[in-house]
């Protein structure tokens, strides 16, 4: 068996390690757009280091005992901050978390569910109502994972992403 997963905030000197992770995960999903049908998304994968510039915005890896990042997600402490189509944005006490991947090598260990578990405990510690995050039908273990959980379909958060279904979700914390 295979040693667990360190979960922790991402260090600035592993940020292009983590974007290039995410565009290997993401561009690989069957039936999920290619870079070059979607450069600006992939563009904000390889950038990723950039949202953590951002207020309220986290990092967060799933690194081996040898600091090999297995994983990584995006937590929003602040909606605002989120960055997605539809009406997430203007969602309030409320956290969000995008761009969740786990590299092939280390898929079937439950990396994608502690860092998940990671993202919402960070929400019920800053005292919000709900998480929020988007997926789509390409991300099949994904979107077992947070039925799995206990998140929602909240259909009034889906969006187009140049055409592109976009699925969303909450999870409620605490009743508003």
């Amino acid at each position: 068996m295979a040693a667990p997963a360190l979960i922790r905030e991402a260090r600035p000197d592993e940020y292009e390690a983590l974007g290039l992770l995410l565009i290997a995960v993401y561009s690989t999903l069957e039936g999920f757009p290619t870079p070059r049908e979607q450069p600006a998304y992939y563009r904000t994968l390889a950038d990723v280091g950039a949202l953590a510039a951002r207020k309220n915005v986290t990092l967060l890896v799933a690194a081996s005992t040898d600091g090999t990042l297995l994983g990584g997600v995006v937590y929003f402490g602040d909606m605002t901050e989120y960055g997605s189509g539809g009406s997430a944005p203007t969602e309030r006490n409320a956290a969000g978390i995008r761009l969740l991947g786990v590299r092939s090598s280390a898929r079937g260990r439950g990396i994608g569910k502690a860092l998940t578990h990671a993202c919402i405990e960070r929400a019920r510690r800053q005292g919000r109502a709900q998480v929020i995050l988007h997926t789509t039908e390409a991300m099949h273990a994904a979107w077992g994972l947070y039925v799995s959980l206990g998140f929602r379909r909240s259909d009034d958060l889906d969006f187009l992403q140049e055409g592109l279904p976009v699925f969303g979700f909450r999870l409620r914390l605490m009743e508003e």
